[in-house]
C-alpha cells in the first residue's frame, strides 16, 4: 500500500489519542471529514492499522514479563497463538535469542500473575519459562 506524508501524520495523531474524531484531524490536517475517514479506512484495509485498542489506568496492576522457550519439534506460531488466549496476557512477542517468546502478563495481584504463569507453562510445547517482575513502569 502506498502511504504519503499525511496518512503518517494521521498515525501519529491517532496513535496519540485514538478518540481523535475524523473532524478534529480533517481540521488539524486542511482536509474534510470524508478525506480523513477514506484515508484511515485505506490504512485498515492496506494492513498498516491492524486494530484500535484501549489502553486503562490499571495503576495498582502487577505486570510480568514472561521469557518462553519452545520445544524444537513445536511451531512457535502454534504456541504463541495459544498465549494469546490466557487470560492476562497483554502482549506476545516472537523473538530471538535465548528464549522464543516474550509475553507481557498483567494482573491485580501477583497471585493472579502467578495463575496466568502456571497457565502458560501447560501448554504443549513451552520447555522452559523465565519471568520478571516490572517494578516500575518510566515512559
Amino acid at each position: 500500500m502506498f502511504k504519503d506524508k499525511i496518512d503518517d501524520e494521521i498515525l501519529r495523531i491517532l496513535k496519540d489519542n485514538s478518540r481523535q474524531s475524523f473532524v478534529d484531524i480533517g481540521k488539524n490536517l486542511k482536509l474534510s471529514e470524508s478525506a480523513v475517514r477514506r484515508r484511515v479506512k485505506n490504512l485498515i484495509d492496506g494492513g498498516v492499522i491492524k486494530k484500535f485498542t484501549l489502553e486503562t489506568g490499571e495503576q495498582n496492576s502487577t505486570k510480568a514479563i514472561v521469557l518462553i522457550s519452545v520445544e524444537s519439534s513445536m511451531d512457535t506460531s502454534k504456541v504463541s497463538a495459544r498465549l494469546t488466549k490466557l487470560d492476562g496476557v497483554r502482549k506476545v512477542y516472537e523473538i530471538t535469542g535465548q528464549y522464543d517468546i516474550a509475553v507481557i502478563i498483567s494482573a491485580p495481584n501477583i497471585a493472579e500473575i502467578n495463575i496466568s504463569i502456571d497457565s502458560l507453562r501447560k501448554i504443549p510445547g513451552v520447555s522452559d519459562t523465565n519471568t520478571v517482575i516490572i517494578l516500575r513502569d518510566v515512559t
